[in-house]
């Protein structure tokens, strides 16, 4: 009788294919996301909006920055039904395509003017709506090309890969828009400057294509498949048998998610709004707008290109935290990390108007506390969300998670915190209160949730 051949074993990506495809990958989708949040704050308002005062303006755009939100539950229940369904590669790159193509069109909308005036804005809607749907998938689809094919004891490490796609997104975003401020006059940078940072898109899109087109799947998926444990209905498998993991990662993200959209978005708001009444009668007057007083709150009125200097510093902290975090995670567990962390939020939001209040220093500082703390909460996120979940349902139950949890968390954070800094006259007291209940969310999920470092990870198949 002859021996029969050893089964081949699965095919696994390299190292460095996994580590650039996981961070080319996300570093796309951010920058596309920052993108359109940057632009949201110093020109869509002027764009889109013309004709309302100058804070209804913002709320407008931030209003249309909130549409993504509600798109990424859907996209996390279409790319992770596919992704459990039919593999991680094919979800990963049709992600990116849906990204690209929604950031691209967005560089060639006309101003809402004219047989646009109705047009434009609803244009932008349908375009942001479609990123959001884009993001929804693959965030969760990049921690899972991350994580699956990490080496024993090295999750977290490796989940950290992905997540570095958010700080060097930003600032590839931010330093395009600066430099095209700096180098064109606002006229110019009104007219067509702003269109820059979307059209030049497409070539980013292009490379993380052609490296995604060069994975191949995991071996944790390899194994769903030939186990037969595929997934006939993955939403339906995630809600039935796993919903209890869903509503736990959706609020373990909940704090994340409020920092990051404060620190970012509301901050460049509050931070380059007018600090008296007469510069911002003046701008007004220059921008061909009337004026209301009565809608005034003072902000720290601060240069648009400085803050936007000041923002790209904090965010180099959030992405070496990043890094630092993989490890610590690795060592101490991610609960146990995660809950420490979650208390200096905490202590940060009951901290807030001691940085932003007082003037440009404290602010910086500030940026630079709150955006460390968003490093460290925010890497641990690509390990210990998807391993709340089994194999076959792990994309489409971590990128609910995930992105349920941008629903609550993110999609009102600005809008919330500009309804509050207005509340409180121009002082940010209950922004900075809103960061410390939004932790003790966080915290009250962690505590609820077993650790999940030493789960099986290759080989757990519901």
């Amino acid at each position: 009788m002859s021996t029969p051949a050893p089964a081949k074993p699965a095919k696994a990506n390299t190292r460095g294919r996994v580590i650039f495809a996981s961070l080319i990958g996300t570093t796309i989708e951010f920058y596309d996301f920052y993108a359109y949040a940057t632009a949201s704050v110093l020109v869509f308002p002027a764009l889109f909006f013309p004709n309302q005062s100058n804070i209804n303006a913002i709320l407008s755009s931030f209003a249309i920055f909130g549409v993504a939100f509600i798109a990424r539950p859907l996209g996390s229940i279409v790319f992770g039904h596919f992704g459990d369904k039919f593999g991680r590669k094919g979800t990963l790159v049709a992600s990116l395509l849906t990204m690209g193509i929604a950031t691209f069109l967005i560089g060639f909308l006309p101003p809402a003017a004219g047989a646009f005036v109705i047009l434009a804005p609803l244009m932008l809607v349908i375009l942001r709506f479609c990123q959001g749907l884009a993001l929804g998938g693959e965030w969760s689809g990049a921690a899972l090309l991350a994580t699956e094919n990490a080496p024993p004891n090295k999750r977290a490490i490796y989940g950290t890969f992905p997540q570095l796609g958010a700080p060097i997104g930003f600032i590839i975003a931010n330093l395009i828009f600066v430099g095209l401020q700096l180098s064109l006059t606002p006229e110019e940078f009104l007219a067509w400057g702003w269109r820059v940072p979307f059209i030049l898109s497409a070539v980013l899109v292009i490379v993380g294509l052609y490296i995604r087109l060069k994975l191949v799947e995991s071996v944790s998926f390899q194994n769903v498949v030939k186990q037969d444990k595929v997934a006939k209905s993955p939403l339906k498998d995630t809600f039935k048998y796993h919903w209890r993991p869903v509503v736990a990662g959706t609020f373990i993200m909940f704090a994340t998610y409020v920092l990051f959209y404060l620190m970012t978005s509301f901050t460049l708001t509050y931070g380059t709004a007018a600090s008296d009444p007469a510069v911002a009668a003046a701008a007004a007057e220059k921008a061909g707008k009337t004026f209301d007083a009565a809608s005034f709150v003072p902000g720290l009125g601060i240069a648009r290109t400085e803050f936007l200097w000041m923002l790209i510093l904090g965010v180099v902290f959030f992405g070496i935290f990043t890094v630092v975090s993989g490890p610590l995670a690795e060592r101490y567990g991610r609960r146990k990390f995660l809950m420490v962390v979650t208390v200096g939020i905490l202590l940060f939001g009951a901290s807030w108007t001691l940085m932003f209040g007082p003037g440009k220093g404290a602010a910086m500082a500030g940026l630079i506390i709150g955006f460390t703390l968003m490093g460290l909460t925010f890497g641990p996120m690509a390990a210990i969300l998807p391993e709340l979940f089994p194999a076959n349902v792990r994309y489409t139950g971590s990128a609910i998670a995930y992105n349920l949890s941008s629903v609550i968390g993110a999609a009102p954070a600005s809008f919330v915190a500009i309804a509050l800094w207005q509340a409180g006259g121009g002082n940010t007291v209950w922004v900075g209160i809103y960061l410390a209940g939004a932790a003790v969310l966080t915290l009250i999920a962690l505590w609820m949730t077993a650790e999940t470092r030493d789960r099986d990870y290759e080989n757990n198949v519901a």
